[in-house]
Order: structure tokens, then sequence, then C-alpha cells
């Protein structure tokens, strides 16, 4: 589980370079990610997906494939071969970071060879709805794994094993969704286009038995062979929320310990959300992305965004506890399916947000941290060339701050449209480190806020302010922020 006051990074972003290496980077800087605060790595899908070399993982093909068999025209994976993983994950847990694993048990892609087989179309925007009659398909529903034959698990999946396709070779090009002759799309999803158990590929029918026992194999073979801390389930609200219940259930009891999993729901319905979360019976906390949202929105609007409404309508809000916090992740990103850009200037407002108090289970991403420089395809399909900013400077004073001053009571001034601020009062001991935030998409802004600390002097870590200020004989002071921007003031 989650260290108390744990951050975690998404180590990774979608355009890495595809040379080998990245495990070895991993290696490389899991000592000073330790030392500057972080408690854990969320690392990408490691396992063999259908672009090979290229893939970032997420074209699922082979999960008991690490980078060890010769498959989709290559050993190793994108990001290197299992050799390194494995040395990667254990540098990083020896220097005291947990490590998480990217798990995409929704789809299959890259089949080994066809099958003809009957299934019928439905309507793109409604999947419970057949819109012909059953036909004759030839789909790639065919997985034998030639590289790793039957080394770690026997089970050679056939089209038994899916619920449905998006193409048929009889119709290349076609692009339609079949469900598959005497089968339905899976229950207890995602409601949108009527039924969301679908998404890509061939869709793994998770009310098969073989596929239950599979998964549940590779949940204990990646415990054994890996040893990783917990897992981050990749594309959730296309998957039935009663297998997850049994699959944490079942890894839980052979690894005979808790593990920390977090699932990817991704959706903007904090009622759907809530569902879920209610659903899987609090075995897995969920990322917030209505929160990234509202992220978005302020840093698109400047100063017309109601601060005072920032954290409204979020599972930081409302579900703490369960909430893994973002401002960015590798589908938001520039150039990415998801995009949906926090814009620069806002993102250490919105780092501060989610690093410097009390709910939620705080997630930075890589690029943010170490920033980033790549070329890709837009939406509209001209070539961009994209650099993202480090914000490493601030990230490593935010680290800082929550290690040593973001304890105890937390008493919020939310009270002003544009700028808005906490104190954090510290633990009850003989000196507790007290810590007050404040930040505006305005001009520059004050507000006195209480610390519980009388006459003492505070300095802003962020280097904006360089004047100190003192706190009146009650524990208040008026504290200060510079336009756009945020200082934290802790204890001298």
């Amino acid at each position: 589980m989650p260290e108390v006051n744990g951050v975690m990074m998404q180590f990774f972003h979608w355009y890495l370079p595809d040379d080998g290496t990245f495990w070895d980077e991993v290696k490389e800087k899991a000592p000073e990610l330790a030392e500057a605060g972080f408690t854990a790595l969320w690392l990408p899908p490691a396992s063999k997906a259908s672009g090979g070399k290229s893939d970032v993982g997420y074209g699922a093909y082979d999960l008991f494939d690490l980078g060890e068999f010769d498959q989709k025209g290559t050993i190793r994976t994108k990001y290197g071969t299992k050799e390194q993983y494995l040395a990667a994950v254990a540098t990083a847990q020896q220097a005291g970071l947990q490590v998480y694993a990217d798990t995409v048990f929704n789809h299959k892609n890259g089949g080994d060879a066809e099958e003809d087989l009957e299934a019928y179309p439905v309507n793109p925007q409604n999947r419970s709805q057949a819109i012909g009659d059953v036909e004759t398909i030839r789909a790639w529903t065919v997985f034998n794994f030639p590289g790793r034959g039957e080394k770690y698990s026997s089970l050679k999946w056939r089209s038994r094993h899916f619920d449905g396709v998006n193409h048929n070779m009889l119709k290349p090009g076609d692009g339609t969704i079949y469900c598959f002759k005497d089968k339905v799309f899976d229950d207890l999803v995602d409601l949108q286009q009527g039924n969301y158990d679908f998404l890509m590929g061939c869709d793994l029918d998770i009310d098969n038995p073989e596929v239950i026992a599979d998964l549940k194999l590779w949940g204990e073979w990646t415990l054994d062979t890996v040893g990783v801390d917990g897992f981050r389930l990749d594309a959730i609200k296309h998957i039935s929320s009663d297998f997850f219940g049994v699959w944490i259930d079942h890894v839980e009891r052979y690894a005979q310990r808790n593990l920390f999993v977090v699932g990817e729901y991704w959706t903007e319905s904090l009622n759907a959300l809530h569902w879920y979360l209610g659903a899987t019976g609090g075995r897995m906390s969920l990322f917030d992305a209505p929160l990234h949202y509202n992220f978005y929105r302020a840093s698109q609007a400047g100063a017309a965004y109601d601060m005072r409404l920032i954290l409204k309508g979020t599972l930081m809000e409302q579900q703490p506890a369960l909430a893994v916090t973002i401002v960015e992740n590798h589908d938001t990103q520039p150039l990415q399916a998801l995009e949906s850009v926090v814009e620069s200037w806002f993102k250490p407002l919105a780092y501060a947000l989610i690093l410097l108090r009390r709910e939620g289970y705080p997630c930075v991403f890589y690029p943010d941290y170490y920033g980033a420089s790549y070329k890709g395809q837009g939406r509209d399909g001209n070539e961009y060339e994209i650099h993202m900013l480090s914000h490493r400077f601030l990230l490593d004073k935010f680290l800082y701050a929550r290690q040593h001053f973001a304890h105890g009571d937390q008493y919020d001034y939310f009270d002003h449209p544009n700028t808005i601020g906490w104190t954090r009062l510290g633990e009850e001991v003989a000196d507790p480190k007290t810590m007050a935030v404040l930040m505006t998409n305005g001009s520059d802004g004050t507000k006195w806020m209480e610390t519980g600390a009388p006459s003492a002097t505070y300095r802003d870590i962020t280097e904006h302010i360089q004047e100190t200020i003192t706190t009146n004989e009650y524990g208040w002071a008026e504290f200060r922020c510079k336009a756009g921007s945020v200082s934290v003031w802790v204890e001298a």
C-alpha cells in the first residue's frame, strides 16, 4: 500500500524513443527520485505488444513476454529486455520505491492467424443494438505465441476467448464492430455507447473460465517474476467490475500482502466513478479524471476561472482516500487521443494542489518533471514538434514541503474567485512544522490565514518572494503570492 504522504511518478510518456534503453534509465534515476521524495513508480506496460519494439505497450499481444522471446519482429520491447526490466525494478525497490505494473486486460492485438467465425455487426453508438444478421467474418483471433511456446502459460487463444472484434478481413478496412454469435458484450461496464465493453482489437470475454484462469496465472507469475508492489489497470471502464473484485482478491491472497491497485476509468462522470468504486468494494483507487479536467479548464480560462471551484466535482473532494490525483498523463499530453493539455503556467498551481494538501495520492507525470521534446502527428494529420517544459525546480520544492511541512490539520481559504489558499498546522508534537500555501490565477494575491504558530517567521520556498512574513501573536499573517503563481510559505 502507499506510504503515508506517498507520491507516485508516472515514469514514462507516449513519445519515448524506442531504442531499448528506457529500463536502464529507470535504474539510473530511481535513487535520485527516492531522494527527492517520490515513494513509487508507475512503469509502462512491460510485455510484448503487437507493434513490436515501437509499441508503447497498450496493443497487448503476449503478457508473458517481457522482452524475452523473438515475437513481433523483436526480442526486446520498446523499453528493453526482460533482464533490463527486472534489474530496473530491483534497483527501484532497493532505493525504497514501490513499483506498479501497467496491466492491459481489456484486449489483445496482433493475432498470429485468422479464423472464420460467425458474428453480427453492432451499432457503434449503441453496442447493445445489432444492425445486421449473423454473417461469416474472418478475424485475427488466433494467438499461438510461437516464440514463447508453452513456457509460463500453455493457453493458446482462439475466438472463444473473445466477445468481438473491430475488423473483418473479408471486408478489409471496414472497421465495423462485431459481436460473436451466441455471445453478448460483458455487463457491469461503462454505459457510454450503450455498452462500452468493446474498445479495440480482440475484446476479451471476461466470463470465459480459461480467460479468468490465465489472467490470474499472469498475476501470480508477475508477483513471482517481477515482484511488483501493485498494479495500474488499463481501460477498466470497458471491463466488468465483477472481474476485478475476484482478480484482486486472488493476487492478494497469493502475495499474502496488500497490493496497491489503481484503475484507469477515464470519464468526467463522477457518478460513474462512485459506482465503480462501490462495485469493486474499495479494493482499488481510481485516477481523478474530473480533477484533471478542472485543471485543464482553469489553465485555459486564466483569471476568468473561479478558483473556489477548482476541487468541486472531483474524487479528491468526495472520495479522497481512493483518489489518485493527476495533472497530466500519457493520454492527455500534446498530440494524444485525449489531448487536454494543462497549460504550463498553471501546472505549478495544479501540482501544489495535489502535492501539498492531505487529500488523495498524487501522481507526477514524467515530462512535467524532466521535460520532453518529440515529434508526432496531430489529429489533423499534420506533423508537429512538441516541447514540454520541466517544472522540476518547483516540484522538488513541493516534494520537500510535503515531506517536512504538509502534516496535520488543514484550514482552507477558498473564499475568493482568483486567490485561494490553505494552511497545514503540523503534527501534535512539541515543535510542529507549519505551512501556508497561496495561489492566484489573477493579479498579485494576499490573504490573511492562520497557521497556529504565533510570532513565527515564514519563507517562500518557491523563491518567488524574497521577503519573510511573521505571524502575529494569534498565529495569523497576511501571506502573499505573485500574479499567476503559487507561493509556499514554511517556517524559517
